[in-house]
């Protein structure tokens, strides 16, 4: 539970810097760091409402017209500010979104001129297609323009000798963070990138690490348990998502709908999820799936010495298992139970949670050298003081006296 508050504690020690950051910045911003900019604003404040106050736009009043100004420029102020925090691809889409925009009403403007409707009615109809068509362009625009990515289109091109491969991130999934063999993965640096754990994973993780059943609790200590080992690998980036943008919904479908928007790649050990991303387009990297690539592969009339764990489905069958945890069935093994036992790879069955191995015991068979089986073989008679091991060939009897 502790390590469970410590991960927590340390994402949220995170935020408050963040956020303390930002006060500072933003305290430094209105001190001095821009007070020109600020005088500027309220130079330009006053000179609208000068100039309103002066003309009387629309037939107000003096007054009227200084508070019409005054309120238009305070908008204003409020849309270049929050533009400032838009980024550069959301700006261009936007920019680009309401040029086809007014383009697009104008072509539907000359079509309402053309029509026998009242002055009133066309004029009305032009303005809400500007208008309509001005709005529609700018919200698609940034929205799609972010998915364009247009900064990294307005960056100068590199050298060949600058050019850097190209960094992935790496989703993790919940349920490869409780399974652990993540961690000796990127031990041995076969995965590179940046591994991006979303806050709701986090959260998921928490969740289940403070549940009241024991084995579900062990589940989620031992998830961040896992992410701990990772984040203390000096070799291995690890970033923790800020995910307040995703749609609503349970941790799998928050998971793909991130990874498409990022273009990341999942890690995840879950089979429907592995199914779903990819239906949608989406990489997947399955831990279960480079397990069995990584077991050896055994092909039928090889060899090899397993140990009898327990008894198989059909009759005088034994089930054994090899280290990595294939099964491996023997037919004739039943009464060999708890013992090793050579036996002759019959068959491998490929399924989808892994290989099984099908094979029979050898015959151990007690066999005697060439010489020793012909002597054994030979019958001993004894014919005239002689002993005979062929029809063809007499060998004189050692004990017999010659003449």
């Amino acid at each position: 539970m502790s390590r469970t508050k410590k991960v927590v504690a340390l994402s949220s020690a995170s935020n408050a810097d963040d956020l303390s950051a930002q006060k500072k910045n933003k305290s430094e911003f209105l001190a001095g760091g821009d007070a020109a900019a600020w005088i500027a604003r309220s130079a330009f404040v006053l000179s609208v409402a000068a100039i309103a106050l002066s003309w009387q736009p629309f037939g107000l009043s003096k007054w009227t017209a200084a508070a019409t100004g005054f309120v238009a420029t305070l908008l204003l102020m409020l849309a270049e500010m929050r533009m400032r925090r838009v980024e550069i691809s959301g700006l261009a889409g936007g920019a680009a979104g309401l040029i086809f925009g007014i383009l697009a009403a104008a072509l539907v403007c000359l079509v309402i001129s053309r029509t026998a409707e009242p002055e009133p009615t066309k004029s009305f109809l032009e303005y809400g297609a500007l208008l309509g068509f001005a709005y529609l362009g700018v919200f698609l625009g940034a929205h799609k323009g972010r998915e364009l990515q247009f900064d990294k289109l307005l960056q100068p091109p590199r050298s060949s000798s600058d050019r850097s491969p190209i960094r992935t991130g790496k989703l993790l999934d919940t349920s490869v963070l409780i399974d652990g063999r993540i961690a000796d993965i990127c031990e041995a640096q076969f995965l590179e990138g940046p591994l991006q754990v979303p806050q709701f994973v986090l959260h998921e993780l928490q969740q289940i690490a403070d549940s009241s059943d024991t084995l579900r609790r062990q589940r989620g200590r031992r998830g961040l348990e896992v992410l701990q080992r990772i984040q203390k690998m000096p070799h291995v980036e690890t970033v923790v998502l800020e995910t307040s943008d995703v749609a609503d919904g349970d941790v799998d479908r928050k998971l793909v709908e991130l990874a498409r928007k990022t273009g990341a790649k999942v890690i995840t050990n879950d089979f429907n999820l592995n199914k779903v991303a990819s239906v949608q387009g989406i990489s997947v990297l399955n831990v279960n799936q480079l397990a069995n690539a990584l077991r050896p592969a055994v092909l039928p009339g090889e060899s090899m010495r397993v140990f009898i764990l327990r008894e198989g489905k059909e009759a005088n069958q034994g089930v054994a298992y090899l280290e990595d945890g294939t099964m491996v069935v023997v037919d004739g093994a039943r009464r060999h139970m708890n013992r090793n036992v050579e036996i002759s790879v019959t068959s491998v069955h490929q399924t989808p949670a892994g290989k099984m191995i099908f094979g029979r015991l050898m015959e151990e068979r007690n066999e005697v050298p060439a010489p020793m089986a012909r002597h054994a073989v030979a019958g001993r008679a004894e014919n005239g003081g002689r002993i005979t091991d062929s029809p063809k060939r007499e060998i004189p009897d050692p004990n017999k006296e010659f003449d």
